[in-house]
This record gives C-alpha cells, structure tokens and sequence, in this order.
C-alpha cells in the first residue's frame, strides 16, 4: 500500500490574512490541490482538507490548512497525524521564513523554531521537532519595521510579480520531497536559479 503523507500549509484563517506573508504556505496547499484539481473541505481535526495522489500510483497526500491561527496550529496537525495514521517524518509543513530571502524556497528536516511560533506550537503538539520543512522565504522586513507586523502584511506590489512562481516552485519542492526524498529537493531548490 502507498505510504500517506501529511502535507500542511501554515497560516491565519480568514480574509483578512489571505494574502499575507504569513500565509503563503497556506497558497502552496492551494498550489498542489489545484494541480490535482481537488478543493479543500471541513475536517473534524479544524482543519481544511484535501486527499489525492502524487501521482497514479504513488503516494497518498493529505493536503491541509489548519483553521486555527498559525500560533496554535499543533492541535489540528497532530489530530490529523492521528487521523490518519501518519508519522512526523511523513508529515511536510510549508511555512513563511523571514531569515531567507524572498523569491527563496529551503528545505530542511527538524531542528529548531527560529522564533516561528506556529512550527515551535507543531513541534510540541507532535512530541517532536523532527518533520520535513518546505521553508518560504519571505525575507526581512525594511527599516525598523516590527518582523510580527511585516508578516501580516500582504505582499508587495513587486514581490506579487513573483509570487506565483515563487509558490509554484514551492509546490514543486514539495513534490520532489515525497517523491525522490529531502536530498534531491534540497539539491535543486538550493541551487541558484539559472
């Protein structure tokens, strides 16, 4: 049987925050339901959810975006680890990352917070800080401006003529993560852009 894979996007619900820095992990999500042409439905786990395939054949993706606020997201992800039956080394969490720049995509397995909440709250819901990463940067803010009210911002003019590249490398870092493993992902999304 094919492995299951929990791949969760972090962010703030609600229309306020749609289109914010702090959300773009959760635009991933919509990126890969998109590819496979499946929406995002209620889940009793106070989550939005959506199941497909890599590919035919291959493994199970489990597609969500918590409902609760990013801070408080380990209640919701470690409810649909237990849901459905999945182990932290299979479960990818797509978040925002002030320390790499924009237009950037890293990916790494455990390690530290880095002074995300949302991935310290994951990482003590789930007992440990040991999941695969899909790490989007979004840079620092400029000047004196406070990083909690950069990330809430939405994106600028010129970052949203990258932006839907940016989230569809992203998609496709996630992609080559479940499919050939953290190796070969990181190979060719820490390469410099050609």
């Amino acid at each position: 049987m094919a492995e299951t894979w929990l791949v969760v996007g972090l962010g703030n619900p609600g229309v306020r925050y749609e289109n914010t820095r702090h959300n773009v992990g959760q635009m991933v999500i919509g990126e890969l339901a998109s590819r496979r042409g499946e929406t995002l439905r209620a889940h009793k786990a106070n989550a939005r959810v959506a199941e497909s395939w890599l590919r035919p054949g291959g493994a199970k993706l489990v597609l969500a975006t918590p409902n609760s606020y990013m801070n408080v997201s380990g209640g919701p992800v470690s409810q649909l680890a237990r849901f459905y039956d999945v182990p932290a080394e299979r479960i990818v969490l797509v978040h925002d990352e002030l320390d790499i720049p924009f237009d950037t995509i890293k990916l790494k397995t455990g390690g530290g917070h880095g002074g995300h909440n949302g991935i310290r709250d994951v990482a003590k819901a789930l007992g440990t800080p040991d999941f695969p990463r899909v790490r989007v940067g979004i840079g620092r803010p400029p000047g004196r401006q406070d990083p909690a009210d950069w990330v809430l911002d939405p994106f600028s003019s010129t970052e949203r003529t990258s932006l839907a590249l940016l989230i569809s490398d992203a998609a496709d870092a996630v992609e080559l993560l479940v499919g050939e493993g953290l190796l070969a992902a990181q190979q060719k999304h820490h390469a410099p852009r050609a």
